[in-house]
C-alpha cells in the first residue's frame, strides 16, 4: 500500500470514529510524524479527505476536520433517501433473491445491542449486496460517498438500544421485500427506515450538552 493510501486510511478511520473530532487541527509536520510518512504523501491524503468533504482549510496553512451539524445531516439524508430508495427498487427488480433471503434471515437473528460492531458489519454486507444488485457504478459511487459521511453520524445511534433494535426489523423488511421482488414495498420500507434513522440522530444531537 502506498504511503498516501496508508495515511488516508488512518485519518479516515480516526475521523469516522470520532478520535479526530470536528475542528481538530491536522498540522502537516505533526501528522506526518505520527503516521510515519513524509509530508508529500500526507498532503495527498489530506487532498483526498478534502475532496470527500471530511477536512477543510481554516486558513491557507491550517487544515481542520470538517464539522457536521443538524443541517448537514438533514442534507445528507436528502441525498441518501433518493439514492437508497432507488437502489432498493432496482435490487427488487434484478437482485439475487437468495442473497437477500439470507440477509433477511441474518437480520432476524441479529442482536445489535449485544454486539453493535457485528451488526454494522452486517449492514455493510447488506450495502454491498445492494451495490452488486444495482450494477450501476455511478449510483454505487454516489452511495459510497454518502456512507463515508454516514459513519460519522451513525455513532449517535450506537448508544440507543431501542433504535438499534428497530433498525434490525426495518432492514429485515427491506431485505424481505427485495427477496419477494416487491419494488414498491422495498422503496417504502427504505423510506420509513431512513425517516426513523434521521429522527433518532437529530434527537440524539439535541440531547447533547
Amino acid at each position: 500500500m502506498r504511503a498516501s493510501d496508508r495515511a488516508y486510511a488512518a485519518l479516515l478511520d480516526e475521523i469516522q470514529s470520532g478520535t479526530l473530532a470536528p475542528g481538530s487541527v491536522l498540522a502537516e509536520v505533526e501528522q506526518a510524524t505520527r503516521l510515519g510518512v513524509s509530508r508529500t504523501p500526507l498532503r495527498e491524503a489530506l487532498g483526498r479527505l478534502a475532496a470527500d468533504g471530511l477536512v477543510e482549510q481554516a486558513s491557507p496553512r491550517v487544515t481542520v476536520v470538517s464539522g457536521i451539524d443538524a443541517d448537514d445531516i438533514r442534507a445528507l439524508f436528502v441525498v441518501r433517501r433518493a439514492l437508497e430508495e432507488m437502489a432498493a427498487r432496482l435490487a427488487a427488480a434484478a437482485g439475487d433473491r437468495a442473497v437477500f433471503a439470507d440477509l433477511a434471515a441474518e437480520f432476524v437473528a441479529a442482536e445489535p445491542t449485544g454486539d453493535a460492531d457485528a451488526y454494522y458489519a452486517l449492514i455493510a454486507r447488506f450495502d454491498a449486496a445492494l451495490d452488486s444488485a444495482v450494477a450501476n457504478e455511478y449510483l454505487a459511487s454516489s452511495l459510497r460517498m454518502v456512507r463515508t459521511h454516514l459513519v460519522r453520524v451513525r455513532r449517535l445511534a450506537r448508544d440507543n438500544p431501542e433504535r438499534l433494535t428497530a433498525s434490525v426489523a426495518e432492514h429485515r423488511l427491506i431485505a424481505a421485500a427485495i427477496t419477494a421482488g416487491d419494488a414498491d414495498l422495498a422503496a417504502h420500507a427504505t423510506h420509513v427506515h431512513l425517516h426513523n434513522a434521521l429522527t433518532s440522530i437529530l434527537e440524539s444531537l439535541e440531547a447533547q450538552p
